[in-house]
């Protein structure tokens, strides 16, 4: 075979055609791989759009504004107005008669004097500053104040429950992935296996019956897949509608389903939850609150004082200037006291009922202190048993593994039933699907642990 000859200095011609066409030819972008969304950003997304989350931060902003009001008590309150008032007549008096003298006798006639004028216009600014009102305004300040963390309170607690939420969408979104991935592979052992039977069929080793029988079970095994898969889509769904994004919008996660022991007692759990849960801090600002509503009520047993500070101008024409008659204006300053002293005991009933809300929110306390306990204890007792079945489920899936090994190799070589590979492919089966739940269960359990104890 010949070979290329060229002139020196002369690059072959078919050489140049391919350098031309490799510069030509438009670059091919690398292949876009979607990421996967990790936990913290499903949360953080999932806070974002939250309605229960929007709801709450409502509720703290009516509670703040709320407390902006009580404090404006402290404040002088500035008033004004204006008003026309018109008489049917002009307002006057009449002077009797007077007799001056008797030698020679003079007298006077009856005389009338006008003293007003028809229309009359008046314009005043009044202010008034409370000076002592029995404690009530600081009362009614404290509790608006204690609302507004209350509501603070709610908040967070939205978003603690919004985070838990999310994990267990997340969560059990990569469970229903893992027990997909564990049916398509007991699919595929079961067409192995199929095929296995068919050759042995083929050549007579085998009868009938027993590739009927690994038939089926392979027809089991896709609706096993199907089942799988439509659990993912329901799971995916899910997790779609908790984070508010579109229904149908793919779910790529990244997997965080390892192993991770679980070392918290039982003592420390419940100690962080008595200090940290959002709840037990809410009746406790419930039960000062109600304290502040009795002082509210006891309040009324005082007279209210206020300094009072008036300025009035009048005139019989609407820029109140001022009348033949009148001024055109004046001023005064009163202190003002106001005591109702006698209601027929409707105070004392007030203050009775404050504090018997008082007394139900310290039971609350109690109650709910008790609840926490049995919270922290029921999900400390989940978590720890879920880590224990992961371990369990790690050797049994070696075990099971082992098993179906023996079994397949012992069928090839005739001195196993299909029964037997099948049954050992069952157990693998459900040992990888207890796994996969496990794993599951173990990171969802301490999720709902934090949640008890008030963490996130």
């Amino acid at each position: 075979m010949k070979g290329f000859r060229t002139r020196p200095g002369r690059v072959p011609a078919v050489l140049g055609v391919a350098l031309a066409l490799f510069l030509l030819w438009p670059p091919v972008a690398p292949a876009q791989t979607e990421e996967r969304m990790t936990l913290q950003e499903s949360i953080d997304f999932a806070l974002r759009e939250s309605v229960l989350i929007h709801s709450a931060r409502e509720g703290t902003k009516g509670a703040e504004a709320t407390q902006k009001e009580a404090f404006t008590g402290f404040l002088p309150k500035f008033s004004a107005s204006y008003g026309y008032t018109r008489l049917n007549e002009a307002p006057g008096f009449t002077m009797p008669g007077m007799t001056l003298s008797k030698v020679p006798p003079l007298s006077t006639s009856p005389m009338t004097v006008q003293s007003g004028t028809e229309d009359n216009y008046n314009w005043g600014v009044e202010v008034r500053q409370p000076v002592f009102a029995g404690g009530a305004i600081l009362a009614n300040y404290e509790a608006s104040r204690l609302g507004a963390d209350i509501a603070r309170i709610e908040e967070s607690l939205s978003v603690q429950d919004t985070v838990l939420e999310v994990k267990a969408a997340y969560l059990n979104a990569l469970k229903a992935e893992k027990l997909l991935t564990v049916a398509n592979q007991t699919h595929e052992q079961l067409k192995a296996h199929r095929n296995v039977a068919q050759n042995f069929f083929e050549v007579g080793v085998i009868p009938r019956n027993d590739l009927l029988l690994s038939e089926v079970q392979l027809a089991n095994g896709v609706q096993a897949v199907l089942r799988a898969e439509n659990a993912l889509a329901l799971a995916q769904t899910k997790f779609n509608t908790t984070l508010r994004r579109d229904i149908d919008l793919p779910v790529r996660l990244v997997d965080i389903l390892q192993y991770r022991p679980f070392t918290r007692t039982f003592e420390a759990c419940l100690q962080t939850a008595l200090e940290r849960r959002g709840e037990l801090k809410q009746v406790r600002l419930r039960q000062d609150q109600a304290r502040e509503m009795v002082r509210a009520a006891r309040s009324e047993y005082f007279p209210n004082v206020n300094l009072v500070g008036n300025y009035t101008r009048f005139g019989d024409e609407a820029n109140v200037s001022g009348s033949d008659y009148k001024d055109p204006e004046s001023w005064q300053v009163m202190a003002v006291a106001n005591w109702n002293f006698w209601e027929w005991g409707r105070t004392k009933h007030r203050v009775e009922a404050n504090r018997s809300r008082e007394r139900q929110a310290a039971d609350a306390v109690a109650t709910l202190k008790d609840r926490i306990t049995l919270d922290v204890k029921n999900a400390w007792l989940q978590a720890r048993e879920a880590e224990k079945q992961v371990r369990v489920a790690q050797q049994t899936i070696a075990q099971a593994e082992e098993n179906f090994r023996i079994n397949e190799e012992r069928y090839k070589e005739q001195v196993a039933t299909s029964t037997d590979v099948l049954d050992a492919l069952t157990l693998l089966t459900r040992a990888k699907s207890d796994h996969a739940n496990a794993l599951a269960d173990c990171h969802l359990y301490q999720a709902r642990l934090d949640r008890a104890m008030g963490v996130q």
